[in-house]
């Protein structure tokens, strides 16, 4: 396997399963090969394969994600997911000493119309409902302030759910530029232009959010693939040292600031 691509968990004639590098989109957005997860598994399977992604990550969001082969695979997906027969968990690093072991979050979610930001979701009264429940694995704390690490379970999967539910709590994700303290880091990004200031506020280069496990039945038994945080996230969590690392290119998992976020579910 090129380590370029992807770490695959599982393959078989029916479902790939893989680890998605943070920093890459799903789908393309400019013409480098390797800038887009699906133009990375055109390369595994063929050219003239049609990889067909049940769901999506965020382009910042590191982890578990499963991959039809083939038409018949991704219509029994999509009903598992439709059925709601999935069960994802991520973990996630957020800002503050969360006090309760648990909870959940109900709030519907629609579009946030007083941002600047098309792509930008809020709680509103008139969304769709939108259910997230969490434990807090552990409190600790570093130079830049104190911080807890989640285990996230969804009950619902809307476009950037996990964010801005944590973020609606007064916990918001580490490194979330769109969430997190204040919009104009999103901005400020999608343009090049972070200032010294706006990267030490958000500490890490990309959210801390990884889709840590994947559950599903599929032929006649309960399957489970897991994969581990990548090597930033350890870091940040075990107190070392992290640098801010700027992104942008195809093959370290990047492409074009702005748009990866766009329809991406639900972390």
């Amino acid at each position: 396997m090129n380590p370029v691509l992807f770490p695959i968990l599982s393959e078989d004639a029916d479902l790939l399963v893989l680890h998605k590098p943070a920093g890459l989109v799903c789908h393309p957005t400019k013409g480098d090969i390797y800038s887009s997860l699906v133009s990375r598994l055109r390369l595994h399977l063929g050219l003239a394969s049609e990889p067909q992604l049940v769901h999506r990550l965020d382009r910042e969001t590191s982890g578990v994600m499963i991959v039809a082969k083939n038409p018949d695979s991704a219509l029994a997906l999509r009903n598992l997911w439709q059925l709601g027969l999935v069960t994802k968990e991520y973990l996630a690093i957020v800002h503050g000493g969360v006090d309760a072991p648990a909870g959940q979050i109900d709030l519907p979610l629609g579009k946030d119309e007083s941002s600047p930001i098309a792509i930008k979701d809020t709680p509103r009264p008139d969304g769709h409902p939108a259910r997230t429940r969490w434990w807090r694995l552990r409190r600790f704390h570093r130079p830049e302030g104190d911080f807890s690490l989640l285990r996230v379970r969804l009950d619902t999967g809307r476009k950037h759910q996990i964010r801005i539910h944590l973020a609606a709590i007064g916990h918001p994700i580490v490194g979330d530029k769109l969430y997190g303290r204040d919009e104009q880091d999103y901005l400020d990004f999608a343009h090049g232009c972070l200032s010294d200031a706006q990267k030490r506020r958000l500490i890490l280069s990309q959210q801390a959010l990884h889709a840590a496990s994947l559950w599903l039945p599929w032929d006649g038994t309960e399957v489970e693939f897991t994969s581990a945080p990548e090597p930033r996230f350890q870091d940040f969590l075990e107190g070392r040292p992290v640098i801010w690392e700027d992104y942008g290119n195809g093959r370290s998992g990047a492409g074009p600031a702005g748009p990866g976020d766009r329809g991406s579910t639900p972390g």
